[in-house]
């Protein structure tokens, strides 16, 4: 492993926030009017109270750039080439979703979203593990969420086939 000055890692780190936020900002933009439609749906008894919604993706977004900028810290892109491709093109679907559900109110395409971002954590969380393990581990809150989220997807598609037909 080549030696990475501080400053170079620092500098990492920074962008790997700001790549974490122009998603978090993407998924917000779609999200803006979100609140009174999320509201209107028929919801299961178990679904989450909406206002839990921000300050779990702010922890996941948080997760997410520390752990991936420890990848990269350890490996670079030559190190770990799989492991970072895999986490950028996951973040796709991931900016995709919102739009899709929120905007387009497309339950069906939300849903074949959600369940693509899901494998596309699964690998990449499995990658991650065998770059650097606490990176890995940092994506498992990632991956419970998104799995409640694939439940919920579904679930609020089928009771409200005409709002997401």
């Amino acid at each position: 492993m080549a030696r990475i000055s501080t400053r170079k890692q620092l500098a990492g780190l920074a962008a790997w926030i700001a790549l974490m936020l122009a998603v978090a900002v993407l998924g917000a933009v779609a999200s803006v009017n979100a609140s009174g439609f999320y509201q209107s749906l028929t919801q299961p008894a178990w679904a989450p109270p909406a206002a839990w919604f921000g300050p779990a993706w702010t922890t996941l977004y948080t997760l997410m750039a520390v752990a991936v900028w420890l990848v990269w810290r350890r490996s670079g892109f030559r190190g770990a080439p799989k492991a970072l491709t895999l986490f950028l093109v996951q973040l796709v679907p991931n900016a995709l979703w919102s739009w899709l559900f929120f905007v387009w109110h497309l339950g069906a395409w939300s849903f074949a979203t959600v369940v693509l971002l899901w494998l596309m954590i699964l690998a990449t969380l499995i990658s991650f593990l065998r770059a650097h393990r606490l990176a890995g581990l940092m994506l498992l809150p990632y991956l419970l969420w998104v799995s409640l989220a694939v439940a919920l997807n579904y679930t609020v598609w089928q009771l409200n086939p005409v709002a997401l037909g």
